[in-house]
């Protein structure tokens, strides 16, 4: 479970990326897909996706700022001539990073079932696993795909 959340993290921060350079979306544009896509899949209720997207685009900069710094300490491992004491220090800082995703995942799932059922979040995490990967499959064949 904490090397899916792991790899969508690391997911969403390239499909970011992606989108931006094939298509030039703005974080606006990214985000008003997620929410028609994410609305669709999990089939939101108005009230339900004014409350879950809000926490949603928050936890995803929070995490998006811990990925930052872990792929800061990875390139620092590309530093020539690093002592065996440094390489422990950034192995150890991005496992803390990933282990800080993971609690505010957790912290912000027990957020989310004070107004959404289970069944809902846990549509809402298919919906991201499969925007994700239609985001890359686009990418791969020369662009986004078009919902």
């Amino acid at each position: 479970m904490k090397q899916a959340i792991i790899t969508l993290i690391f997911l969403w921060t390239g499909c970011l990326t992606v989108l931006s350079q094939e298509r030039r979306l703005t974080k606006e544009e990214f985000q008003a897909k997620q929410k028609e896509y994410f609305t669709r899949q999990a089939d939101l209720t108005h009230e339900e996706a004014a409350r879950f997207f809000p926490l949603y685009f928050e936890l995803q900069g929070k995490k998006g700022k811990l990925n930052q710094e872990a792929m800061e300490q990875m390139r620092k491992g590309k530093e020539d001539n690093l002592a065996e004491a440094e390489y422990a220090n950034i192995v150890e800082s991005i496992l803390k990073s990933r282990i800080a995703s993971d609690e505010l995942e957790l912290e912000y799932l027990r957020k989310y079932r004070k107004f959404l059922t289970a069944r809902k979040i846990y549509q809402l995490q298919r919906a991201e696993m499969r925007f994700h990967r239609e985001l890359l499959k686009g990418a791969k064949h020369g662009g986004a795909k078009k919902r």
